[in-house]
């Protein structure tokens, strides 16, 4: 077993909730689990380069709901709301396709996301489309990480890139990292993210963590 978890395993239940919320058991169980994966795999090829922090999932008896999440909702919502319904009829006809059981009621809900400079999954996109256009890796990396700690409620962040960088015969790892990341401290909100950055010379994997405080530090000020 490896020693490296991943920051939400420690963190569900408490601090961070799943991305699919639904109750099922035994055959719909498997089905529900293998429609998620589907669906979710046909959303991020088809919402590639619209920074999309994550895709959730809603269900009940009646209803299902896809939550997509992004910096730039207008690159998905459209002129009057037209993106939406196509990208509705496009996800329905894909479901068709594979076989995939539909609700009476199927909707799909855009949602905003306010600070994308601290959102992990956002950041490690950014990142990807900085290498694909060839810019020097450490600029890109040390780039970005001052503007995730330029944010205020950021406390801590850390950058990965592994692979062929540069575009050395050698594949390399480099870090570079400013502030705290406690991995093992539960009440720490850390967000974490991996992407891929392709390039015609291979892949390099980009991984993200940022550090956002003390959940209790973070209600204590609310209050």
């Amino acid at each position: 077993m490896s020693k490296i978890v991943h920051p939400y395993a420690h963190r569900l239940g408490t601090i961070r909730g799943w991305k699919s919320r639904w109750f099922a058991n035994g055959q719909k169980y498997k089905d529900f689990l293998k429609n998620d994966i589907l669906i979710r795999d046909f959303l991020e090829k088809k919402l590639k380069g619209k920074y999309v922090s994550s895709i959730e999932f809603e269900r009940d008896q009646k209803s299902t709901k896809i939550i997509i999440k992004t910096s730039r909702p207008g690159f998905i919502i459209g002129k009057s709301g037209d993106g939406t319904v196509k990208l509705t009829k496009e996800v329905i006809k894909e479901m068709k396709r594979k076989n995939i059981s539909l609700s009476p009621d199927f909707s799909i809900d855009i949602v905003e996301i306010r600070n994308p400079d601290s959102d992990a999954m956002i950041v490690a996109q950014q990142i990807a489309e900085g290498l694909e256009r060839r810019l020097p890796f450490r600029r890109v990396s040390k780039q970005m990480l001052d503007k995730i700690m330029y944010d205020k409620g950021v406390k801590g962040a850390k950058i990965v890139l592994s692979g062929r960088l540069g575009g050395n015969e050698m594949a390399r790892r480099e870090e570079v990292k400013r502030g705290g990341i406690p991995l093992q401290f539960i009440r720490g909100d850390v967000d974490y993210a991996t992407y891929r950055a392709n390039l015609p010379y291979g892949v390099i994997g980009v991984k993200v963590w940022i550090y956002k405080g003390d959940t209790l530090e973070t209600k204590q000020n609310n209050k």
